[in-house]
């Protein structure tokens, strides 16, 4: 079983240490906008959620702004439709940044999530989405948005046309148009950022390479980004940060793994190429330290969740006091918490709320958990 941040018993006393240069941040579920300081690499908290009278995954996702994939994975053996009453579930809304330049929209087709970094800089706003199907996909590219469509007309292109005929020449606005409320036209023809009226899709691969995602997202990724700001699309199904002391890696599943989750198949263990020199090259001079075991575990097992594989000493031991905490105990549950985190082990920012999906009043139990800031 992978070691995630709570399941490795070496972690509780770093996390103890941790927590005293850390105060918990109490962030809301479902918050995608931070303050981003230059070389930080980590942004968001996990945290639980027990289930309701009536719940499912994939409304759990949507009020906590995460794709279907996301918590999938992250709970593996949960019936996303029948999860049952007092079932603890884990909220994956820890994110490592992309390998990209910090402009404009970037586009990580791995992790299914958009990033915009607004031209003010030093914030970053992160939504969950739908992404191509097999066989189709997102150019790996850059490009602009050309244009801004409130209440999109929909002109279904010959490819769609080829497989439905029955459908009209042209869609106007309303329940049935497939754009959703709003779309970015970008200077890739025929692919958009755009809502949707099916919004259990966001999270899977569901379109002809479109970017799809919930309505109540589009609408302030929309109202917040200018004609012609730049698009970047990339695919990195793997990431790793400094953590505070610690090495973490992120995994995710990849497009025939979510293909299988969409289908409620169980998800075949595949390696994934290239982690093994992604962690070393992180882990830089403390590369002695990665329990490489853990590394091809992670890869192995996709969960999308940030797992320790490595350690550095404290930059100051006076000043985080880690031998005296470390002996004190850490709850099982664990603890983990909000944060970007920053390569000069200064307090974490504290997220910018959002307006949360208000159709779904769901009860987090861990609202934060102390995650140390690099």
């Amino acid at each position: 079983m992978v070691r995630t941040l709570r399941a490795k018993a070496r972690g509780r006393a770093l996390w103890c240490a941790l927590a005293t240069v850390f105060a918990l941040a109490a962030t809301p579920a479902g918050a995608a906008e931070f303050r981003l300081a230059p070389g930080d690499r980590v942004v968001g908290n996990l945290a639980d959620y027990v289930t309701q009278p009536g719940d499912n995954l994939a409304d759990v996702a949507r009020h906590f702004d995460i794709g279907y994939t996301e918590i999938i994975a992250a709970n593996p053996g949960v019936d996303p439709w029948s999860p049952g009453v007092g079932r603890k579930l884990t909220i994956p809304s820890l994110y490592i940044l992309p390998d990209a330049p910090r402009q404009g929209i970037v586009i990580d087709l791995g992790s299914r999530r958009l990033y915009y970094f607004p031209p003010k800089g030093g914030m970053v706003q992160t939504y969950p989405i739908g992404i191509g199907a097999i066989g189709f996909t997102t150019p790996l590219s850059t490009t602009r948005v050309v244009r801004k469509e409130p209440n999109p007309t929909w002109v279904p292109p010959p490819s769609i046309h080829a497989e439905n005929p029955d459908l009209p020449a042209v869609v106007g606005p309303g329940p049935d148009n497939p754009l959703g409320d709003y779309a970015l036209r970008l200077g890739w023809t025929n692919y958009l950022i755009h809502g949707t009226n099916k919004p259990d899709g966001v999270g899977r691969n569901v379109s002809h390479g479109c970017i799809h995602l919930y309505p109540e997202d589009i609408e302030k990724l929309f109202n917040a980004v200018p004609a012609g700001t730049p698009v970047r699309a990339i695919e990195q199904q793997s990431a790793a940060a400094w953590i505070g002391i610690g090495l973490y890696v992120q995994v995710h599943p990849s497009k025939d793994q979510a293909d299988e989750i969409d289908t409620e198949q169980p998800m075949t263990p595949t390696p994934l190429s290239g982690l093994r020199e992604q962690v070393n090259a992180v882990a830089g001079d403390f590369a002695q330290t990665v329990d490489w075991s853990a590394v091809d575990e992670a890869g192995m097992q996709r969960s999308g969740l940030p797992v320790q594989v490595g350690t550095r000493p404290p930059p100051d031991m006076a000043q985080t006091a880690a031998p005296e905490v470390a002996q004190g105990p850490l709850p099982l549950d664990g603890a983990i918490a909000q944060t970007a985190a920053s390569d000069d082990d200064t307090a974490p920012p504290v997220p910018q709320p959002k307006p949360k999906h208000p159709s779904h009043p769901h009860r987090v139990t861990h609202p934060a958990r102390i995650l140390g800031a690099q």
